[in-house]
């Protein structure tokens, strides 16, 4: 079992940034392959970003690339979303997953939401002026 804990959404303006975390107590979480997923009211889930257990891969979804980072302090056990030049459409509430078994190091797999055993509770971020 592992708890996720996401933090770090607040409001912020067009144009500003936030990193959002997600740290769990359970040393198993450094051998799992995370995910940034958001749901925007009336919306379904989507994938945002996906990062490998050593974080030498990371996977994004289109309309973030060039804005989002992804990270991992396996030390700290705590993964990062480093959201820059935020945008209106980026609100929503964020989850991060993580997955205990193998990921298959594909973007099809990372953005799976039914791959994911383990989800936090969300931290909403408004991109509001």
């Amino acid at each position: 079992q592992v708890h996720l804990v996401d933090s770090g959404g607040r409001l912020v303006q067009p144009g500003g940034s936030l990193r959002l975390s997600c740290t769990a107590s359970e040393r198993t979480f450094r051998d799992c392959a995370v995910g940034w997923f958001r749901q925007a009211p009336g919306k379904e889930r989507e994938f945002v970003a996906g990062i490998s257990w050593l974080g030498g891969t990371t996977f994004y979804t289109d309309s973030v690339k060039g804005r989002f980072s992804m990270s991992r302090d396996n030390a700290k056990n705590t993964v990062y979303l480093q959201m820059n030049n935020l945008e209106p459409e980026d609100t929503a509430v964020y989850y991060c997953a993580a997955d205990q078994d193998p990921m298959p190091n594909r973007y099809s797999s990372y953005s799976s939401r039914g791959r994911y055993d383990y989800w936090g509770q969300g931290t909403q971020v408004t991109v509001s002026s």
